[in-house]
């Protein structure tokens, strides 16, 4: 098994992890928020358009990630002002889950926000993604805050802040 992630640079390389979006919240949201609230919030923020203004006019850039070559996830993150790293977007298949992938998608996580002088890496989870949070407590993630945004159209994202000291 090789795993690569690699910056996207390209509009075409945007586009596939867009894609890849979609599937991804159609497998990893069923049960937690409504379909109408997946299809919702993947049009406003997981998008190819949503995606390419994030990444034009507000300062996030995205890294593919690939088992053998093949696109199973991807992270969005965006570095602060200040000290502060946020971790915007870290998601792999379903089936590439409990094979270290994600392990290493964190990883190189921290090494960005290394590399850019932060000293903490922070993101917002679903309370009731409980995978989610379990993982990110395991990693080192320690629970600051809990917030509730409306995003409009009626739905809302309930959610805990993690943060992890670098």
């Amino acid at each position: 098994m090789s795993i690569a992630i690699d910056k996207v640079n390209t509009d075409i390389g945007l586009r596939e992890v867009a894609e890849l979006a979609d599937r991804i919240w159609h497998e990893c949201f069923v049960g937690i928020i409504s379909t109408g609230q997946i299809n919702y919030m993947v049009e406003k923020f997981q998008s190819y358009e949503a995606m390419k203004k994030q990444t034009e006019e507000q300062g996030y850039y995205y890294l593919a990630v690939r088992e053998d070559g093949e696109l199973c996830g991807y992270i969005g993150v965006r570095p602060e002002e200040g000290d502060r790293f946020f971790l915007s977007k870290l998601y792999l298949r379903n089936d590439k889950r409990g094979m270290g992938i994600g392990s290493a998608m964190l990883g190189r996580v921290f090494d960005e926000a290394r590399a850019c002088g932060k000293k903490s890496v922070y993101l917002t989870v679903n309370k009731h993604n409980d995978r989610a949070v379990a993982v990110y407590k395991k990693t080192g993630f320690e629970l600051t805050d809990e917030t509730v945004t409306d995003i409009g159209n009626g739905y809302v994202m309930d959610d805990y802040i993690f943060e992890y000291k670098l």
